[in-house]
């Protein structure tokens, strides 16, 4: 059998797979996000290695006597964890979630770095990567610098801690400084930013199909015999899009999880010309999969389901509410609207405004609690639709859309993005296609000849409503002029609201 690993921001996830792709055994262990009040968003990556070996070994338990071919590992992307030689960490790693370099992403909207970065490798800066944080910690913590060997990300620091290999997935290194048709990092890229001289810190791509082995310490973490097979990626959003079963140019996937990534699949890298005064502002990313001449445009927008949940919370009831809640209610929730900008970092996708907030406007005394959530859950739905007309631009033809994540378990919520999307939106019994995709990562790259869709789980398809039609059409334009207008705010409320002085009286 071959065990997937999809270590999330919050939660950790192991599942087993025996060769035909049916799953065995699954278990999952929550990890510790620390937000601090200023905007700062950190993890521990001992709590995260302690709970890849506890899923690992409850996995493994629960499977019976079978042999371990491989340990698959996959999960978030973007953020720093910084390591040394050895794989400790130099400091607690930096979430992609964090905001500390929302001011140095602010000033190269201004200077144009932002398009330069972007044109050199079609990837939109936003606070949580690599960039602005490398700028940020040289200026707040050099002496974090000083001591790492290596800025990598989460899949990464598990690869070296399991193996002692300092590397690095294509799809991890595709945030912001690779050429995704070279696989080679942008020396000019680096430069843009200012971060040349952290050249070094950068591990080098590894190669498609890449196989690791555990060495002694890493057995002993999570239980599995010195030699055994481990691949270290992609990311999880390629990740989820292999294990979809999704392979052609035009496939979608929509993960509506903490993070609302919508990523099609294309052939072919084609930045927009960011000097086009009437074309969209840098935003999104192109990520190498592990199939060369193959590439996700992914938008990854920081709205999800942890919008929800706070709002959930807020109200004073649980998730298992959602269904009652959408089902008491209409399209159009009422005339209640929401902008669903939470994040403390701004918004990334499809535009780049980290003083981007939440809104939410038509509100009256006889709206109910269920009007409020819809509005959300639309307002979620219409930013998906907002990301897939920047990453649909790629592509000649529209595939087959799927969803999965933690959303995708509402049947309701489900219809309204297949009403808002106007498409049929196929959603898997088993959400966990993050594990499943780095488990048929690494039966390839052992050599087998494995079929994405064969291994792909069992399906329902949410077909969209022609009731909806009308409703939804009219809400997308309402909310993208809400966008507009709420962006012109933020920027005029980050100035303080200066007014001209009036003008004398004659």
């Amino acid at each position: 059998m071959i065990v997937g690993v999809d270590v999330g921001t919050s939660v950790t996830k192991a599942d087993a797979y025996d060769e035909q792709g049916r799953k065995l055994a699954s278990a999952e262990r929550a990890s510790r996000l620390e937000q601090f009040p200023d905007g700062r968003v950190e993890q521990d990556l001992e709590d995260v290695v302690a709970s890849v070996a506890d899923v690992v070994r409850r996995v493994v338990a629960e499977a019976g006597d079978r042999d371990v071919r491989a340990l698959a590992l996959t999960g978030q992307g973007d953020g720093m964890w910084l390591r040394d030689e050895q794989g400790a960490a130099v400091r607690p790693p930096i979430s992609w979630l964090d905001d500390r370099g929302a001011d140095v992403v602010r000033a190269w909207q201004d200077d144009g770095t932002l398009a330069e970065v972007y044109r050199r490798t079609g990837a939109g800066l936003f606070p949580g990567c690599h960039a602005p944080l490398l700028v940020a910690l040289e200026r707040d913590e050099p002496e974090a610098l000083e001591r790492a060997t290596v800025a990598g990300y989460c899949v990464d620091a598990l690869v070296q801690r399991l193996t002692g290999e300092i590397t690095v997935d294509a799809s991890d290194a595709s945030l912001p400084f690779l050429d995704v048709v070279e696989r080679r990092y942008d020396d000019a890229a680096l430069a843009a930013c200012g971060v040349a001289q952290h050249r070094g810190l950068l591990a080098e791509p590894a190669p498609s199909g890449a196989v690791f082995a555990l060495d002694q310490r890493g057995a002993d973490i999570v239980g599995l015999p010195v030699g055994t097979p481990v691949t270290g990626g992609p990311f999880d959003l390629p990740a989820c899009a292999v294990g979809a079963g999704l392979s052609s140019p035009g496939d979608g996937l929509v993960i509506i999880g903490t993070t609302l990534a919508c990523e099609v699949f294309t052939d072919r890298v084609a930045p927009d010309d960011p000097d086009d005064a009437a074309g969209p502002e840098p935003a999104g990313m192109w990520l190498c999969t592990p199939q060369d001449g193959l590439w996700l445009r992914a938008m990854p927008a920081m709205v999800g389901t942890a919008g929800l949940d706070w709002l959930l919370d807020f109200l004073g009831v649980g998730i298992d509410a959602l269904p009652e809640l959408l089902e008491g209610t209409a399209p159009g929730a009422g005339g209640v609207s929401a902008l669903p900008f939470l994040a403390a970092s701004g918004e990334r996708a499809p535009f780049v405004d980290t003083r981007a907030r939440g809104q939410m406007e038509g509100i009256t005394l006889s709206t109910s609690r269920g009007d409020v959530v819809r509005a959300v859950c639309e307002g979620i739905a219409y930013t998906a639709k907002h990301c897939f007309e920047r990453a649909a631009s790629s592509v000649d033809r529209e595939g087959t859309l799927v969803a999965c994540g933690g959303g995708s378990r509402s049947g309701p919520w489900a219809q309204i993005f297949a009403d808002v999307l106007e498409r049929p939106l196929v959603v898997p019994d088993d959400p966990g296609l993050g594990t499943r995709g780095a488990a048929i990562t690494a039966a390839r790259a052992l050599g087998e000849d494995v079929d994405p869709a064969a291994w792909a789980a069992p399906s329902r398809t949410v077909e969209p409503s022609a009731d909806a039609h009308t409703c939804y059409a009219d809400g997308y334009l309402r909310y993208r002029a809400h966008v507009d207008t709420a962006r012109s705010f933020w920027a005029r409320q980050a100035q303080g609201f200066r007014r001209d002085p009036a003008p004398a009286r004659p």
